[in-house]
């Protein structure tokens, strides 16, 4: 067996570990559930529909949409660093985009897109002792803090939606009231990221608005400028949901829940579909850089930054 896969092998023990399942019997559950999401909303669409919409699609506002999204993955990537730093694990930027690359094509297969994570966990503790524990909770707050910049922007876009004053003013209030809850959980739990916790939010907003940006091209790409806001706000959803580990990599959640959004919310289900596979074959060509530093481990070459590796081995 060789090291790649080895690598792949303990980075899913890492994912399944607080679960009393088998890993291949998890796995099997969570191709089903994407195949069978997949099959339910193919049952509910005119798939024709979704091809035409693909074949008139805009490749200058898509190509527009996939360097934004790389620009979002880059501080992405920057955001991770930070929480590596509070427990002394910091690598170098460039170390750590490779690394993060390289976690990026691992979520493409494994559940729920914690296979890349389990592996960074895995790779950082065999190479520099520093305690899993750690580096799960740095891993682990790093997604929470996204989901919470999702959530924001989502709230914020809340009141421009055609809902009741009443869920607008709940929308607005649920924004401070999840911010405080982040900090207060840092501040009195996790008091190794409380130094990081400002730049971590504003990466985290940054990342999410990249992202939106990147949808909004999409939606230009379908020759699509009608109910924006809906339809970006749907995809903010979307994407809180696919964090969710019940399916592989995030396919099939995403876009059951576009589906069933375009209903609730009157759009156009064929074009909420087509922005939603749009998104995913964008992050899949992303993402499929990182084989080449799963096939040639040595070009990954982690370097921590100045002492930290000294310290890390005392972590």
């Amino acid at each position: 067996m060789n090291h790649s896969k080895s690598a792949r092998i303990k980075s899913a023990k890492y994912t399944h570990s607080a679960i009393n399942m088998p890993g291949y019997l998890k796995a099997f559950l969570k191709i089903a559930l994407s195949v069978a999401a997949l099959y339910y909303v193919y049952t509910k669409i005119d798939l024709q529909e979704v091809i035409q919409i693909f074949r008139h699609v805009n490749y200058g506002w898509l190509i527009a949409a996939t360097l934004l999204f790389v620009i979002s993955k880059v501080f992405s990537s920057f955001r991770l660093n930070v929480f590596f730093r509070g427990i002394n694990a910091g690598l170098t930027e460039i170390s750590n985009l490779r690394l993060y690359l390289l976690g990026m094509y691992y979520n493409l297969f494994l559940p729920g897109g914690i296979g890349g994570d389990g592996y960074k966990i895995y790779l950082l503790n065999k190479r520099y002792q520093i305690r899993a524990k750690k580096l799960f909770w740095a891993v682990l707050l790093d997604r929470i803090n996204g989901v919470l910049a999702l959530f924001v922007l989502a709230m914020a876009m809340a009141p421009f939606l055609p809902v009741p004053v009443l869920y607008k003013y709940l929308a607005i209030t649920l924004i401070p009231v999840s911010v405080a809850a982040y900090y207060l959980g840092i501040r009195f739990f996790f008091k190794d990221f409380i130094s990081g916790i400002s730049k971590t939010n504003l990466l985290s907003l940054a990342v999410q608005i990249f992202q939106l940006i990147s949808a909004w091209f999409i939606l230009y790409a379908n020759h699509n400028q009608d109910n924006t806001i809906a339809y970006l706000f749907l995809f903010l959803v979307s994407s809180i949901v696919a964090t969710l580990p019940i399916t592989i990599g995030g396919i099939g959640s995403r876009e059951i829940t576009f589906l069933f959004g375009a209903e609730i919310m009157h759009l156009d289900i064929h074009l909420s579909i087509a922005l939603s596979l749009l998104f995913y074959v964008i992050t899949a060509i992303v993402s499929l850089t990182g084989i080449y530093f799963s096939l040639n481990e040595k070009a990954l070459r982690l370097s921590l930054v100045g002492n930290q590796e000294t310290n890390a081995e005392n972590t």
